[in-house]
């Protein structure tokens, strides 16, 4: 497979590990278009980052512990492999499908181990993308970094996206928790 990111993007996507810029757990960007960038910090207690890596990557595990997945999927769309998801958005809203590519790489940064995941969208939607970064903090515990833009379409007031931010993305880091202290258990039960 071809590699789809650079270097330098993989280098961007663990900066923030060690100094997040961002007041508190997350916080919303305007864009100048109404949009918004989502940033993520925090620590998952007792989930070591190589096992959150591999918890994130797993789709099929995925639709066990994500209630926002409706259907996810990696297809081939012309001969690049990318992924399928369709996201289960509340009422009033209509679910969403993205399409997009993504890649990990483990690195090896000055003695550090980071695990790093970048993607984007691939076709359509044409505004998406996001980073991961994971690291150990020494103590049996994960640090995670994640940044994404999303644009979700539609004419959605401005507060009702800020309402599902300010629910979905402080969540992710719960579920994620409780999604790794669960895995060893899926795949003893699928493999």
């Amino acid at each position: 497979m071809a590699l789809l990111f650079s270097d330098e993007e993989f280098q961007q996507a663990w900066s923030e590990l060690d100094e997040p810029q961002l007041d508190g757990g997350w916080e919303l960007y305007s864009k100048g278009t109404c949009l918004y960038e989502y940033k993520v910090f925090g620590s998952l207690a007792s989930c070591a980052p190589d096992l959150c890596a591999d918890v994130y990557m797993d789709l099929n595990y995925r639709k066990q512990w994500d209630s926002y997945v409706k259907e996810l999927n990696e297809k081939d769309y012309g001969g690049q492999k990318a992924i399928y998801w369709e996201v289960k958005y509340p009422l009033p809203l209509s679910n969403r499908d993205y399409v997009y590519v993504r890649e990990r790489r483990d690195l090896d940064v000055g003695g550090r181990e980071i695990w790093v995941v970048l993607a984007k969208s691939w076709s359509v939607p044409q505004y998406y993308k996001q980073s991961l970064a994971m690291e150990s903090d020494c103590s049996g515990s994960t640090k995670v970094f994640m940044n994404y833009f999303d644009n979700p379409g539609g004419m959605i007031p401005t507060w009702l996206v800020n309402w599902a931010a300010k629910t979905g993305v402080p969540a992710f880091l719960t579920d994620m928790k409780k999604a790794c202290s669960n895995y060893s258990s899926y795949c003893k039960n699928n493999k």
